[in-house]
């Protein structure tokens, strides 16, 4: 498998990454082991997870994903110098307001949370979940800086910022001689394209950011499980709602006459026009099964032509 450098840091990541949100959610532990040593075994060395993950679901109080992935690398024996791994800080735990947010207080007790739950000294990417407009971005920098300057973080990154959110951090980072973001997490795929591909791609190909986009199956949606008249049973169902209209349907008819004449599913081309696109490093895969993993590894051995690309991009082209 050929890895592909993040930003400039020099962290050789795999070109998916495997995304941990399902994890106490719709996925139980023993299942997100199983996917978690699957994915080890297929090559996959990039895991993404969050300290909020998944406080949205019934009796989930949050950082249960972080703790399924570091007993995970616990039993599993395999070394951490192996496992390229990345966590959030930003969202609330649980309390009051000061237990939320991007200040230097509540990143560094953040940290030593994570870093508990996931059995290990150190993270390799920690990034900020979304913005905090209460905290000045300098202080958030410099604690950043900070956790690099202990061994506690190799790099940082960002997540969920606007293209100017992303200049003033890359700009105060410069001025005041901190380390910067290296990486940036934006929402983005087939459907969704023009809040990153407006502004925020030339900043990342600019400043030689890496790209680790989440979402690259829209919420389910570019998987082809969801038909004009066909809504299966799922607890994210509500969410790729967003996505029926009569355009995209279209879309997916195109995607499923594409992926026959290939033998390969709609979910490979989705991913295979992503990793088309030589600014995107690692799109980031959610698995509820070692037989989902299996389908989304399939779109490293899938092939667009030029033409092919071309049909897909005009078909969600999107306009000012």
């Amino acid at each position: 498998m050929e890895y592909r450098a993040l930003g400039l840091t020099g962290l050789n990541v795999s070109p998916l990454c495997l995304g941990t949100m399902q994890f106490g959610w719709t996925t139980d532990e023993s299942t997100a082991h199983r996917v978690l040593s699957a994915a080890f075994e297929a090559g996959i060395n990039f895991i993404d997870t969050a300290d909020i993950y998944s406080r949205w679901a019934n009796g989930n109080p949050g950082g249960v994903a972080e703790q399924i992935v570091g007993r995970w690398m616990n039993q599993s024996g395999i070394g951490r110098d192996k496992v390229i791994l990345a966590t959030k800080v930003r969202g609330n735990m649980g309390g009051g307001p000061e237990n939320e947010g991007l200040s230097r207080q509540h990143i560094q007790k953040s940290v030593e949370d994570s870093l508990q739950r996931l059995q290990t000294d150190y993270l390799d990417l920690y990034q900020a979940h979304w913005p905090d407009t209460n905290t000045p971005i300098e202080e958030t920098l410099r604690a950043f800086d900070e956790l690099v300057k202990q061994g506690k973080i190799r790099h940082f990154g960002a997540s969920n910022y606007a293209a100017w959110e992303l200049m003033q951090a890359l700009w105060s980072s410069d001025r005041s001689s901190l380390g910067r973001f290296d990486s940036l997490q934006p929402h983005y795929n087939l459907i969704h394209r023009a809040e990153f591909e407006r502004e925020l791609a030339a900043v990342c190909k600019t400043y030689d950011i890496g790209v680790i986009p989440y979402s690259p199956l829209a919420g389910g949606f570019l998987t082809g499980k969801y038909r004009r008249n066909l809504l299966p049973n799922s607890k994210r169902a509500n969410g790729a709602k967003r996505y029926f209209n009569e355009r995209n349907w279209t879309l997916l008819d195109q995607m499923d006459t594409l992926a026959k004449s290939k033998g390969v599913s709609v979910s490979q081309v989705a991913l295979a026009w992503l990793l088309t696109n030589p600014i995107i490093t690692s799109p980031i895969i959610g698995a509820n099964s070692p037989e989902q993993l299996k389908d989304n590894l399939g779109a490293l051995n899938v092939h667009l032509t030029t033409e092919e690309k071309s049909a897909l991009d005009q078909a969600t082209a999107w306009q000012e």
